[in-house]
Formats: structure tokens, sequence, C-alpha cells
């Protein structure tokens, strides 16, 4: 087995070729250029690709290249295993020290087919960084499934030998030159979107499935990569101006900061906290187009002909709709900017290289089975005792408590995979009441920043409007605070019946 360590980018075609060029006389004399027809095989259940492998056959030069891939899709290192083979079908029996040798059975050489072709002009050269030897790549060509396709320009980073830090360090430079943006989708990915017939618009959290005995440094690892392959999936949609884009990219964003506090205490500190305050910077950005697109649309717009007066309904509408552009422009220019490429380069070397905290042995012998259950535990308690005075706190107070029981609901969902199938019943239990606790709490916080929104309306209207948007504002805030009392009354009773869990990770 080779270990294969790249890092990939997109990149606008009109740069490409300015990679290449500058390199030294010697790394572009010693480049090449090769022709790669590459075609995918699975069976019709994608049997190859839930069990997160890739098969595919290569024509190089003449030549027939089978490569069988495994690893989460977006790792900076997967596992690869190459064989040459006679022709352009598979050769299972060349496959034996692979990962696929837990999949072939006999019937599965009848049920490869052809899914999806790729085909590659590729222009290659070496990259010497300090002691590293790199390898760079241009891609350019298209992805094909049937009648459907998709045009790939692409920059691909391969560590040959040396440092995975130089591999780093080589692609900031060119983040910083080219504009190139680090996409964590292979084309084998991209392929498989394209045979869905997805890809193009907001993109949902993907399920994580962890195995009991696994280090939770190594667990974390892999939520993480989940979470950031939603935040980078979702940077189109954003750019589009899309609002479900924009609210699936600030829910890939919750689920990295939720999984940062849950393993706090085996993370990093200095390096932790500079990526958290980036977290931040972004989750910010993209805050006021969500807010202002909830209050558009659940408040603003269904007050028309419940007695409103027209004037004052569009007068609001009018001025909430030039908001909501202006917060969507706002979120699409932080997709664009440089602080966010390099944002999700500084993310994937801290979640693949980032060393455990110092001088920390309390979890050294520790699986993920044994931490999620103790932090489960822990937390769901708290969250029980603070919800016992749920009448009694503020608003900022009940914010808090929202956030607790937000983390506890995305660690049930991180962890799902670690519970027996019978088991799976009370954490989704746990998972509805927390859903349910945490919308209820989450309304309470939106009738607060809609109250702010509302009541800043009506102050600065124009006179000729002021009166007709001071009554709009007023029925606004009237109906949130009428619903707010039932809100507390359904959150209070959830949480009184927040139970530990019985059931317990399998170990």
């Amino acid at each position: 087995m080779n270990a294969e360590t790249e890092l990939k980018f997109r990149i606008s075609p009109g740069k490409l070729s300015s990679v290449l060029r500058r390199g030294s006389s010697r790394q572009r004399r010693d480049g090449s250029e090769q022709t790669l027809v590459s075609t995918y095989y699975d069976t019709n259940k994608q049997k190859l690709r839930r069990h997160g492998l890739t098969l595919r056959v290569r024509k190089i030069e003449g030549r027939y290249v089978q490569t069988v891939k495994s690893g989460g899709a977006g790792r900076v290192t997967r596992g690869e295993w190459e064989h040459e083979v006679s022709g352009a079908r598979p050769e299972l029996k060349k496959m034996g020290h692979t990962p696929l040798r837990r999949l072939a059975t006999a019937k599965l050489p009848r049920k490869l087919k052809p899914v999806f072709q790729t085909d590659i002009h590729r222009l290659s050269q070496p990259r010497r960084v300090r002691k590293s030897q790199i390898e760079l790549a241009v891609d350019r060509g298209r992805i094909s499934a049937g009648r459907r396709s998709r045009p790939v320009s692409e920059l691909e980073l391969e560590l040959k030998s040396g440092h995975v830090a130089d591999l780093f360090r080589l692609a900031r430079e060119l983040e910083r030159r080219t504009d190139a943006e680090l996409d964590l989708r292979s084309k084998a990915e991209r392929g498989y979107q394209l045979v869905a017939g997805s890809g193009g618009g907001a993109q949902h959290a993907e399920p994580i499935a962890l195995t009991p005995e696994l280090p939770p440094r190594e667990a974390f690892g892999m939520i993480a990569h989940s979470t950031l392959r939603q935040i980078t999936a979702n940077a189109e949609p954003v750019r589009d101006m899309d609002a479900e884009g924009i609210h699936q990219m600030r829910v890939g964003l919750r689920r990295l900061r939720a999984a940062i506090s849950l393993f706090a205490d085996i993370l990093p500190r200095a390096s932790t906290a500079r990526i958290k305050a980036e977290l931040k910077w972004l989750t910010g950005e993209l805050a006021p187009a969500r807010e202002i697109d909830v209050f558009l649309t659940e408040s603003v717009q269904p007050i028309t002909g419940h007695g409103v007066p027209q004037r004052g309904a569009r007068a609001i509408r009018k001025r909430f709709s030039r908001q909501r552009t202006a917060a969507f422009g706002r979120a699409r220019d932080a997709t664009r900017s440089a602080r966010y490429r390099r944002l999700l380069i500084d993310l994937i070397e801290w979640i693949d290289t980032g060393r455990p905290r110092a001088n920390d042995h309390s979890s050294d012998d520790r699986t993920i089975s044994a931490y999620a259950a103790e932090m489960l535990d822990r937390r769901i308690g708290k969250a029980r005792k603070q919800g016992k005075r749920l009448n009694d706190l503020d608003p900022m107070q009940r914010h808090k408590l929202r956030i607790r029981i937000k983390k506890i609901r995305y660690a049930a969902e991180f962890f799902k995979s670690l519970y027996s199938h019978r088991d799976q019943k009370e954490l989704a239990d746990l998972s509805d009441r927390l859903k349910q606790i945490q919308s209820a709490l989450g309304s309470l916080n939106d009738f607060m920043a809609h109250r702010e929104l509302a009541t800043e309306a009506a102050l600065t209207a124009p006179p000729s409007n002021r009166r007709a948007q001071a009554f709009a504002s007023g029925f606004i805030v009237g109906q949130e605070r009428e619903a707010a009392d039932g809100l507390i009354k359904d959150a209070a009773k959830q949480l009184h019946r927040l139970r530990r869990l019985r059931a317990v990770p399998r170990g």
C-alpha cells in the first residue's frame, strides 16, 4: 500500500497555466504531460462508495492501471493500491491486499459496472520545498456520466517525500498567487454526485461512521472532516446568495465549533484558540443574512392581510428586503475572500497534523466509546440541572442553555454509529427531545433579535411612513410576545423529561 498525501484545489482555468510557468527552468524541463482516461467501477447500489472505497481503471499511454483508494474523503492522507492490469476491466484477483477484499464475494465481478469516466489532460512538475519533494499537477478535462458532464479545472499537490508542513507551505504560496481554493471533493466524489444529479445546491451534513475502538483524537479528526466538508460544499450556494446554502454553511460551522468544545480537553490550546477565532469570524459574516432572512420570511411577510395597513406592511417588507440583499452580499464576499481561503488550509492542516495537548496523559488509553459515554452523561446532567430554573433565567442565560442543548444534540449525532441498532432508538428519542428544546429556546432567542429589528425599523423610518411602520413593527412584536409564553412552557416540559442515557456505546 502507498499512503497518498495530497491537497486538491479548484482554480480558475485562466490561472492554471501560470502555476507551472513559475517553476525553475529545470523544474519545467523535468515536468511531464499526460492524457489520463479513467473509468470508475461500482455496483448498481454503489456498494464500494458506501464502504468508503473507490475503484478505477486508468489508461495511461497504452497501459492500464487499476487503483483502489480508501480513507475519509477530504483527508490529506489516503490509502492507495495500484496494479497494472491487462485491459479496461478490473481484475479482482489482484485486490487481495486491499480493503476491497472484504467485499469481494463471488458475485462482485459480475456486479461491477462502469459508473462514470474522467478524461483529464495533466501537466505536472516536481517542486522542491526545503527538504521535501512535491509533485505539482494541473488538471484540465471533464467528468462524464451518461449525457451529463462537468468541467475539471484543478491543481493538485502531492507529497512525494519529506514533511507534510512543506506541503502546506507550498499550498499557502499558491493560494496567495492564484486564489486557489481548497476542494475536499475527489474526482470520484464529484462523479458520484454527477450520477445522482446532485452537487449544485445546498449540501446537508453527511453521516459519520465511527468504530468503538478509535482513540478520541482520531474520532475528532473524522468528525471535524465531516463538518469541514459541509462548510466547503456550501461555498458555491453562498456565493449564489442561496438562503439554504447560507443556513447549511452556518450549520457546518456550528457543528465544527461544537465538536471543538466537546473534545476541548484533548486539543492543543494555542492552535485551537486561533482556529476558533477564525471560525467565529466566518460565522459572524453569515449571521446577519440568516437572521434577517428568517425575520423577513417568518415575521414580516405573514403580517400582510392580518389587519396591518398595507402601507406599513409594504414599507417594512421593502426595508428588510434591502437589508437581506446587503447581508447576503456580505456572506458572499466573505467566501470569496483570501481570509476564507486561508482558513480552509489552516483548518485541514490543524485537523490532520495537529498534535494532542501537551502533557495530557488522561485520554491515552481511552476509546471513543468510553469518552462519548462519559461526555454525554456529564453534559445531560448539567443541562437538566440548569433547566430546572428555566423560568428564572434571563435571555442571556437561556441563550447559553440553548447552546448547551445544541452541543448535546450534535454529540448524539456524532456518536450515533457507536450504539447498537437496538440502543439507537433511545438515542433517537434523546435527539428528538433535544431538538424540541433547542427549537423552543431558539425561537425565543429569535424573538429578542426580531424585537430589536422591529424597534429600529419603527424609530428610523422616514416621516412619511413612520406611523405605518411603527404599527407594523408593534404588531410583529405583539404576536411574538404572545407566542413566547407557550415556548417557555414547551421547553420546560421537555427539559423535565430529559434523562441520562441507559444505553452505552459498544466497547
